[in-house]
């Protein structure tokens, strides 16, 4: 048996509830160096980059109870379930939902609004980058917590591809998400649609780039942020 499928078992022995991982790339060497510049010693490391798949019914705990209720909210207010949910992953006690980006507004509403759930309260949306998950390379994950229901946990995650980087804006639905998408535009550059007042948060309104994408240039960019200042050594404060 390969040393590669050793580690695909070995990793997909952590999904929970069954779901078979899904490869997305895979990493050369110690530190994922794919043109040469390993000079640890282990340049013949080959490590897949495995995401839990989709997971079987009963997902356990309320997740059940969760994924009914949306189903039947959705139906009632004429969306089609199943475009709009693309897969239900349940792994380490976690519940994700994957949703179609077409349909993440009537989904988020559905969930704050459905007395049966009642995820009033978003946390924030935060990005990431699979640089090699073609035509998804960009995730925008939420964090959505039911007060009303004993402080239930899901999450949704939104994908888009690199070349057509949209996503609605949820900021109708939950307002405090403004300056999340504000910061997930400004470091990976997924655009939301609808924002209000889609802008640079951390870098400068004139800098290039997204600077927590898997493909921007690493070192020798100084680095600015809106209204950073380092003062004089005998200025600062002084803890001793």
């Amino acid at each position: 048996m390969s040393d590669e499928i050793v580690r695909s078992h070995s990793l997909e022995a952590e999904v929970d509830a069954g779901g078979v991982p899904v490869k997305i790339g895979e990493r050369h060497g110690m530190f994922g160096a794919t043109k040469g510049q390993d000079t640890t010693g282990y340049g013949g490391l080959v490590t897949p980059t495995l995401l839990p798949g989709a997971s079987p019914r009963p997902y356990g705990s309320y997740f059940d109870q969760v994924a009914d209720a949306l189903v039947a909210s959705l139906i009632s207010r004429g969306a089609d379930a199943d475009a709009a949910i693309e897969k239900v992953v349940v792994d380490r006690g976690e519940m994700t939902i994957f949703v179609a980006r077409e349909h993440i507004l009537t989904v988020a509403r559905a969930l704050r609004d459905e007395p049966a759930l009642r995820f009033e309260l978003c946390t924030g949306v935060s990005g990431v980058h699979y640089l090699h998950e073609a035509g998804r390379e960009l995730h925008a994950v939420y964090h959505l917590v039911s007060v009303t229901n004993g402080s239930r946990r899901i999450r949704l995650e939104v994908t888009c591809p690199d070349d057509d980087p949209h996503i609605p804006s949820l900021v109708s639905v939950y307002p405090a998400n403004d300056w999340h998408e504000r910061e997930t535009w400004d470091m990976f550059g997924i655009i939301f649609d609808g924002h209000p007042s889609l802008t640079r948060i951390l870098m400068p309104d004139d800098w290039p780039g997204h600077p927590q994408r898997k493909d921007y240039p690493l070192g020798g960019i100084p680095v600015e942020y809106k209204g950073g200042t380092v003062p004089p050594p005998d200025q600062r404060r002084s803890y001793s």
